[in-house]
């Protein structure tokens, strides 16, 4: 192991490279395909429990109670998912990986 630098220009390249912003790299791609796709669902899981609450059931308290859960879980996963999405870009942003737009 003598002569060589791990920390060096190079490792840190490839490690921008991995990471990546915009559509590249692991981050990139995260942000691009998949959390788009996980706020639909807590969106759609938000939704449905407002249209089970209010809506579909309205006298039955255990189908209300069900509708209430869905309202909850999905402001829940929206809350979590802003959370980590802004953390993840402040995180970028800090280490010059992306650059805040």
């Amino acid at each position: 192991m003598t002569g060589q630098n791990f920390i060096g220009p190079s490792n840190a390249q490839t490690f921008a490279q991995f990471v990546g912003s915009g559509s590249t790299g692991v981050v990139g791609a995260l942000n691009t395909a998949v959390v788009p796709v996980l706020f639909a669902l807590a969106l759609a899981s938000f939704v449905w429990g407002v249209v089970s609450y209010f809506f579909l059931h309205g006298g039955d308290e255990t189908k209300r109670a069900e509708g209430r859960q869905f309202i909850l879980w999905g402001v829940l996963g929206m809350v979590v998912l802003f959370s980590v999405w802004g953390f993840v870009r402040l995180l970028l942003s800090t280490l010059g990986i992306a650059r805040p737009s």
